[in-house]
């Protein structure tokens, strides 16, 4: 394996500049070598239920944005969430992963009826959450309902960087005080950025990765922007695959045992996309759960793959395809390699 000098600035920025692709295949080949010391060449799948589309804040890049009002809104039931993980515990799924806007009819008591309602039916499943920011006191209550994980992506670690892409009423130190608090509670912590977004400079992205070892989250997102036309950002040109894929190695290089997914957004912008994130040194993929008809009104970005296909289908096909490339597909929990739970908590 190449020897990279990663606590060295300059050649990180030099790694994150460079457009040879000679050099990107090196950095991939690395990162898988340090894949396979820490998971081997299986990927974990997690079941995913976006059960809500609605959102109080006004992220200037998101389709579902508050101020988007040509989105067609929908929450699930109770009941439909538990359809979703009845269906996806038959598929074989021990990881559901509960996404949504930042919606506030979902109270921090029905967000604990909903953990607890999951958990009480499936007792040894990972569940996770992806609800934004929140309190201390709520994500507790979330964590004694009995979720283990928590996906907040930080987006960005630059604060200027971060105000070019929200709303004034939103702060990235609020944002990292989340992660900060999530992790201290005992979750399973994803942060994450996206790769591309407007104003975002190479030095941006150094920031990312030092952050991100800061943190030292047990799940890292990252893919490219995408660009959602009835946004603020919808002109804008999108992220590379290139870019995303090596800020996935270089993630890997940098936090080995991190649970990494090869994102749908890799998936939307190259019909292989996922694959070569796997290739790149990730190690998850999130088939989509959730009700066939309310898919593509989980409108992040536009042109979303996977919005039509039922639940089965999305299994299977993600299962053949990743075995095309000589992977092993895990329906297990696939925790955080050496992960022990809090006791008493159900984790």
């Amino acid at each position: 394996m190449a020897d990279y000098k990663l606590n060295n600035d300059a050649e990180l920025l030099r790694l994150i500049r460079s457009d040879e692709p000679q050099e990107a295949e090196a950095l991939f080949a690395a990162a898988r070598e340090v894949r396979n010391e820490q998971y081997g060449n299986e990927v974990y799948f997690r079941g995913l239920i976006e059960f809500t589309n609605y959102c109080k804040n006004d992220c200037y890049y998101c389709g579902i944005r508050r101020s988007n009002a040509k989105v067609k809104r929908y929450r699930l039931s109770l009941e439909q969430v538990l359809n979703s993980c009845r269906m996806g515990d038959v598929l074989g799924f021990r990881t559901f992963v509960l996404q949504g806007g930042e919606d506030p009819w979902f109270t921090d008591e029905r967000v604990v009826e909903m953990v607890a309602a999951i958990r009480q039916a499936y007792p040894d499943h990972a569940i996770t959450l992806s609800i934004g920011e929140r309190s201390r006191a709520s994500y507790e209550a979330f964590f004694r309902a009995g979720a283990n994980r928590y996906l907040l992506r930080h987006e960005t670690a630059n604060d200027e960087h971060y105000r070019k892409m929200h709303p004034p009423a939103m702060s990235l130190a609020e944002r990292k005080q989340c992660l900060y608090d999530l992790k201290d509670i005992g979750f399973q912590v994803g942060a994450g950025f996206m790769v591309g977004t407007p104003f975002q400079t190479p030095e941006n992205l150094l920031e990312d990765l030092r952050f991100l070892e800061d943190l030292k989250p047990h799940m890292v997102g990252i893919g490219p922007f995408i660009p959602q036309a009835d946004t603020p950002f919808g002109a804008y040109p999108g992220g590379s695959l290139e870019l995303s894929l090596k800020m996935v190695a270089l993630t890997r290089l940098l936090l080995p045992k991190a649970l990494i997914p090869a994102t749908t957004a890799t998936g939307t912008i190259n019909p292989q996309g996922r694959e070569k994130a796997l290739m790149a040194g990730a190690n998850v993929v999130m088939p989509n759960l959730s009700p066939k008809d309310v898919r593509k009104l989980y409108a992040l970005y536009d042109n979303k793959i996977c919005t039509g296909d039922e639940a089965a289908e999305c299994r299977l096909c993600m299962e053949g395809r990743i075995r095309n490339f000589g992977f092993v597909p895990n329906m297990a929990r696939g925790d955080y390699v050496g992960w022990t739970a809090r006791v008493g908590t159900g984790a």
